[in-house]
């Protein structure tokens, strides 16, 4: 399949361009900076220069799936948030229904359906996601929403807690593990269509997401 990952320079983006091009699939790495092609190409990806915030169309044509890991990051103000965590992309979902790409995969964030639970430096954050995920749930999309927990960058576990609706957990995921998890939903169709919760636990990776 040729997919485009948006976001592919983050710290998860990476890890899901060398996955889903180790498993055999054509991946257009999306990047704002030319000087971070060749580390795309290093991974397997195939680099294509676009804005998020500005016209990215070019990036969109001709794909079967696209993965939205591109994050604002955790130090920006509200504005850039909205931005880039909501207007971007609704920006590429709107772009995959007019392209007719079927398949979407979001990354977004626990408590994003519920951004009042949430602490308030980072409530513009999750208001952003909740925007994002809900444009994306009116579509006729089959789109997948994973919800990860805080995040570090230990080694990945291969073990985490999925489900539709967990509570909050204040120990964080591996990055590996959510890169592993959304390379996994691509061709599950278990997953079309819905949105889950990941946090780490106990549970193998592939037998978490056949659950559901």
């Amino acid at each position: 399949m040729r997919i485009l990952v948006i976001g592919a320079n983050g710290q998860i983006g990476q890890q899901v361009v060398k996955r889903l091009a180790s498993a055999g699939h054509e991946v257009r790495a999306m990047i704002r900076d030319p000087e971070h092609a060749a580390r795309m190409e290093e991974l397997g990806g195939h680099p294509v220069i676009a804005d998020l915030e500005k016209d990215f169309s070019h990036a969109v044509q001709g794909v079967g799936a696209i993965y939205f890991t591109a994050g604002s990051g955790a130090h920006t103000g509200p504005d850039k948030t909205l931005s880039v965590d909501r207007d971007g992309a609704i920006r590429s979902i709107e772009e995959a229904e007019q392209r007719g790409v079927e398949r979407y995969i979001m990354l977004s964030s626990l408590r994003s359906q519920r951004p009042e639970e949430g602490p308030e430096k980072i409530r513009h954050y999750l208001e952003a996601k909740k925007a994002a995920d809900e444009r994306l749930m009116k579509t006729d999309l089959n789109y997948t929403i994973v919800r990860p927990g805080r995040l570090s960058n230990e080694e990945g576990t291969g073990q985490v807690a999925l489900a539709r609706n967990l509570p909050f957990y204040p120990d964080p995921i591996p990055r590996a593990d959510v890169a592993q998890v959304l390379a996994m939903v691509l061709e599950q169709p278990a997953t079309y269509r819905t949105g889950f919760d990941l946090l780490p636990g106990e549970t193998p990776i592939p037998e978490a997401v056949r659950s559901l």
